[in-house]
């Protein structure tokens, strides 16, 4: 079973990203064993990582930091034990070791890879972030970001600072599934297809499929402020954790430089729009960022070599005002 992202390929060459396997879920009608209770959950995340980053987006946006903690690990990814070469996500052994990230708080644990052993003795997948962690029964809940999301949208109103903000509201769920499928294929999982493909054929089809989901943003993004009409919801999000990567990562690592972000007018005013909007801007650390994909990924980047530029102002002004919201 794959260990890291590095070793989820196909015969062909092609990156096949596997499911998250904790699939736990929160409630606040007492109906899971797992209840919506202030302090009793924590965040493991990692600011490189663009699936927990939308979970930490999510907590700011809904104003749930003060209900639940979180933690960020280092961004380079390290060996994960003494005793084999998996290398992975791992804490630093003091505050001071890697600006943005903590030594483990909960479980005094050196990699995320010993708190999934944790949680399950057996547990042979990979080692992913996010991870939300239940101090209660000292287990994890959820590692999947798209059950997470939803469930610090809603389920955890009666405590949230922001308990009126709904990014999955009924009448546009539809709506929002939809295009949450074809940006997961095109743009999410798409730039991963184009930057770990192993042959050529799947990158182009990868790279083909990858642009045209861009267009399709930018011409929908030409009408109206987000994706759904002119109300943020969860697809601006989930969106907006890739595209915030793009110019400064994934068009030099992963190879996907057909067309820069800043080409697309709309787009690029777009990511700076969801960026100044309260909470979003402090879920993103362009350094932690860069340090791990550049530094992570030795077979695309052998000498883990950091490119200086382009060191955009995503807080520079936007035009998106245009419409009304």
């Amino acid at each position: 079973m794959a260990r890291s992202a590095l070793d989820e390929m196909s015969t062909t060459g092609a990156f096949v990203r596997t499911a998250s396997t904790f699939r736990n879920l929160i409630s606040r009608d007492g109906s899971s064993q797992f209840p919506s209770e202030s302090g009793r959950y924590h965040l493991y995340i990692s600011y490189a990582c663009p699936w927990a980053s939308r979970c930490l987006a999510y907590l700011k946006l809904k104003g749930l930091e003060k209900a639940i903690s979180f933690t960020s690990v280092k961004p380079i990814w390290e060996r994960t034990k003494d005793s084999d070469d998996h290398m992975g996500w791992v804490f630093p052994s003091s505050d001071t070791e890697e600006p943005g990230a903590e030594p483990d708080p909960l479980n005094g644990v050196r990699s995320l890879r010993e708190l999934y052993e944790l949680a399950s003795t057996n547990y042979s997948g990979k080692y992913t972030v996010p991870v939300l962690w239940d101090m209660k029964l000292k287990t994890i809940v959820n590692n999947e970001s798209s059950e997470i999301i939803r469930m610090l949208n809603t389920e955890f109103n009666d405590i949230a600072e922001n308990p009126h903000l709904d990014l999955y509201p009924t009448h546009l769920q539809a709506q929002i599934d939809e295009t949450n499928d074809w940006i997961y294929r095109g743009i999410n999982n798409g730039v991963y297809k184009c930057g770990f493909a192993r042959q050529q054929q799947p990158y182009d089809q990868a790279v083909k499929e990858l642009y045209e989901a861009l267009d399709r943003c930018e011409e929908i993004l030409s009408k109206q402020r987000y994706l759904c009409g002119n109300t943020l919801t969860e697809a601006d999000i989930r969106l907006f954790v890739t595209i915030i990567r793009f110019d400064e990562v994934y068009a030099v690592h992963f190879k996907c430089n057909k067309k820069l972000l800043r080409e697309y007018s709309n787009l690029f005013n777009y990511t700076k729009d969801i960026y100044q909007t309260k909470g979003v801007g402090s879920s993103v650390n362009m350094e932690h960022i860069k340090k791990h994909y550049y530094g992570s990924h030795p077979t695309i980047n052998p000498f883990g070599i950091i490119p200086l530029g382009p060191n955009i102002d995503y807080s520079s002004p936007h035009d998106r005002d245009r419409f009304s919201s």
